[in-house]
């Protein structure tokens, strides 16, 4: 990391506000838990991580969720836990609604619109909903008109980007594999994932279709589950919290299509702009990067954000993950702790799972699965067939 680089926009959000506190459920299968439970759940043990009572919370951000009607769900898990805030919103942008979450938690902070956030995603798809619930509710938040109508359910659009990857780079479907093998490796390592049996490239091969090029272990899991955190500005996170303090370094987002027939480029996306962005503001660059989140809804997704994130050339992230780049020891270890793919995926909340992580990571507090010298990560979180794109550096230092 270059202690002298600094971004050069003094009105950013850059290094204004801090994760305090990071709390979660129970994940996976959690049977008799109402998604407001869940939410309750993370919400407590995240205040209680950063030891501050509910009543200081004065803004509530929050994914909606598929298990449940709320159109307002920050304002329902509010009247849940007895908080009245005075900023509140809930956000959907599908699988990147997690990232940006805390960009905004960051900018009212520094706007003066809230003084304590807190950020909370939940949703019960496994028990709340059944699988073909599940798909039927996330491919009916699509387009009811030009696409949903001929078949082109959430995986489809996810698969017709990796098909093009895999004929333009020469991308294999063992590349792909490994993606899944790596992330089972994590997972192995990390208490509470939904699934952590060892699998093999040949395992993942043999798990069956579910829409070519993507088998069934190459897909990510359906979990119930929550995560919360505390945001708070930098000035108390130095010194009235209980926990260490995780900076806001840089955020960037970016949106480039409602329908996948109108994405720019079936192999580029968003992401690059997101990131730039949010190198920008941070003052750093890929390469400074120690761990990080990476959105893991298909294994293809994977290789392609480790390219437009600029943690390798385009077209060669098969050959980077072939590579092991990925896990300890490579250039970018990703998803310490399972991923989507291993660890846990309820929706749209699945992505606060790798900012827990990446907290956890630059807190120094991942034991076995610790990545050493850990200072600066990065979360992107996407969704919705690559049309939302967010982005969020975060460092155990205010100053790079």
């Amino acid at each position: 990391m270059n202690a002298s680089r600094k971004s050069g926009n003094e009105t950013t959000i850059r290094g204004k506000a801090a994760i305090v506190g990071a709390g979660q459920s129970d994940v996976g299968r959690v049977p008799g838990k109402s998604v407001l439970a869940l939410a309750a759940q993370a919400a407590q043990a995240a205040l209680a991580d950063a030891g501050i009572d509910r009543s200081e919370i004065d803004g509530v951000l929050a994914s909606s969720a598929f298990a449940v009607p709320f159109h307002r769900f920050s304002v329902a898990f509010s009247e849940y836990m007895g908080i009245t805030p005075t900023f509140s919103n809930t956000l959907q942008v599908s699988g990147a609604t997690a990232a940006t979450m805390f960009n905004i938690a960051a900018a009212a902070i520094a706007g003066g619109l809230a003084k304590n956030i807190l950020i909370v995603g939940a949703d019960s798809l496994l028990t709340g909903l059944s699988p073909d619930l599940a798909l039927r509710a996330m491919t009916e938040s699509r387009d009811q008109q030009y696409e949903m109508p001929f078949g082109i359910p959430v995986a489809n659009t996810f698969a017709m980007t990796a098909h093009r990857h895999m004929k333009d780079f020469g991308t294999t479907s063992e590349q792909l594999a490994k993606v899944a093998v790596i992330h089972r490796e994590h997972a192995s390592r990390t208490p509470g994932a939904q699934m952590t049996t060892p699998i093999t490239v040949d395992d993942v091969m043999n798990s069956g279709w579910v829409t070519t090029p993507y088998h069934k272990l190459d897909c990510s899991l359906i979990s119930d589950g929550a995560a919360a955190f505390v945001v708070t500005s930098a000035e108390r996170a130095k010194s009235d919290v209980r926990a260490k303090p995780v900076y806001i370094l840089g955020a960037g987002e970016c949106y480039t299509h409602e329908h996948i027939f109108l994405m720019p480029s079936l192999t580029t996306t968003g992401a690059v702009q997101s990131s730039a962005k949010a190198y920008e503001m941070a003052g750093c660059e890929p390469t400074d990067i120690n761990v990080a989140g990476v959105y893991d809804c298909f294994t293809g997704t994977v290789i392609m954000m480790l390219e437009d994130l600029g943690f390798c050339p385009k077209g060669e992230g098969g050959r980077f993950v072939d590579d092991r780049q990925i896990t300890y020891g490579g250039a970018i270890p990703c998803n310490t702790h399972g991923g989507l793919l291993s660890y846990a995926h309820p929706g749209m909340p699945g992505s606060l799972f790798h900012f827990m992580e990446v907290v956890q990571q630059l807190r120094g507090d991942c034991g076995e699965r610790q990545v050493a010298g850990a200072e600066l990560g990065l979360v992107h979180s996407l969704g919705a067939g690559f049309a939302t794109q967010a982005t969020t550096i975060l460092g155990n230092e205010v100053a790079l």
